[in-house]
């Protein structure tokens, strides 16, 4: 039996764009009429958790409205040739919906609640939270994502595959999110990498990346092995 070279894969959302999930940063980024702290932090949850409810319950909405795109197909294909591990930064289970098998999502995913006295026991959760029933018996139920200002469970888990790669792909982030950004770090010397960017900082650029100017679903077709 042959075994696959490992292709892992970090994304953000500029892959989720052409599925109409916008991104964080600039006009019409999911901040625009929110302050991250009041919506994205665990003070903005003790201050005021209807606030924070109404928020999710805008991006759950869009999230499993949304339809995977050239993109996410084009990943999972990659299984044919490669064992494909990816390690998103996004909420929204794209990924899956494409039919990849290997996600590992760093920040928490849309369709989960979790309670807080028990934050390992996850609920699938696919409708709106309740304003009136976010509390419950075992503590108080908030969205399974991981807050600014939070420490990253997976963090440890991504950097072990981030180090046995042997093939890289950095697609759809500005590397600007930290802890996240510093998984290309845990890579092994002189492996091939590649940065997908419609219009990358060519100072954020890691040393060693190959820059693909281009869209999450072209630059996945451009990609030579």
């Amino acid at each position: 039996m042959t075994t696959k070279p490992l292709l892992v894969v970090l994304t953000g959302a500029g892959m989720s764009v052409e599925s109409g999930l916008s991104t964080f940063r600039g006009s019409g980024g999911l901040w625009e009429g929110y302050k991250i702290d009041e919506v994205a932090s665990i003070e903005g949850w003790r201050k005021n958790p209807q606030k924070v409810i109404e928020f999710y319950n805008i991006r759950r909405r869009h999230a499993l409205s949304a339809q995977p795109n050239d993109g996410h197909t084009a990943l999972f294909a990659l299984e044919k040739q490669f064992d494909v591990q990816i390690i998103t930064q996004n909420v929204d289970i794209l990924h899956e919906a494409a039919g990849s098998t290997q996600v590992m999502h760093l920040h928490g995913r849309l369709d989960q609640i979790i309670s807080e006295k028990e934050p390992e026991k996850t609920i699938t959760w696919h409708v709106d939270q309740e304003h009136d029933a976010w509390k419950a018996e075992k503590g108080a139920m908030r969205p399974n994502v991981v807050w600014f200002g939070e420490e990253v469970p997976l963090m440890s888990t991504a950097t072990l595959w981030v180090q046995r790669a042997d093939y890289f792909l950095v697609v759809g982030t500005s590397l600007q999110v930290y802890p996240a950004a510093n998984l290309i770090h845990a890579l092994k010397p002189n492996t091939p990498a590649w940065y997908i960017d419609p219009n990358p900082d060519l100072h954020r650029i890691p040393s060693g990346f190959t820059c693909i100017q281009a869209t999450a679903s072209e630059g996945i077709r451009k990609l030579e092995f």
